[in-house]
């Protein structure tokens, strides 16, 4: 059995596996590069294709690379903090399950032994991964990301919804998505 269907067929899953729907990952053991995001969306859920939406495409353009990098190399896994969309709530997406992560993630980075970097998109994975309150605010965490090199870097979730925040902070795109591209360059070069 394959790690995919173990983690299809995982107890907790079992909603998502008896719908035919399955867990939404990438690993690869020549991967350099993780993103680890909060949960795959709607649309993603159903192409079966990681951030396969307007955020995939904001995403690749911060990190500096195109689809063919991002699908195709090896070189970049992607987990999310859940496998599967969680649903709709009342101002937008559900968050990620709880115990998902502690369950599947150490699984996961082991079939990935040449990790150098790991992205942490938006605060469900900062906060898990960077053992922050939830007090913590993602500004500060993004502002401060050089305390969280060389292994983790946060950013803000590329998400349409949060065109207002990087409006509101120019500074990221403008001295953050420089170095992320300038790091991931030279990793994915290797």
């Amino acid at each position: 059995m394959s790690i995919i269907d173990d983690i299809a067929a995982d107890q907790m899953n079992m909603e998502f596996t008896k719908k035919g729907l399955r867990p939404i990952f990438h690993v690869s053991k020549k991967a350099k590069l993780v993103i680890i995001g909060q949960a795959p969306g709607l649309r993603v859920q159903n192409s079966g294709i990681m951030w396969d939406d307007a955020s995939g495409d904001r995403l690749r353009e911060w990190i500096g690379v195109g689809k063919d990098t991002f699908y195709n190399s090896g070189k970049i896994g992607v987990i999310p903090m859940d496998f599967y969309y969680p649903g709709k709530g009342k101002w937008g997406d559900l968050p990620p399950r709880r115990g998902v992560a502690n369950k599947w993630h150490p699984k996961l980075l082991e079939l990935m032994p040449d990790v150098q970097l790991i992205i942490l998109v938006g605060s469900y994975a900062q906060k898990y991964y960077l053992n922050l309150g939830y007090q913590s605010k993602i500004t500060d965490v993004i502002k401060n990301y050089k305390n969280y090199l060389p292994l983790y870097f946060p950013i803000v979730h590329p998400s349409p919804r949060n065109n207002i925040w990087i409006k509101k902070n120019p500074w990221f795109e403008q001295e953050v998505v420089p170095e992320l591209k300038e790091i991931i360059s030279k990793i994915l070069s290797d």
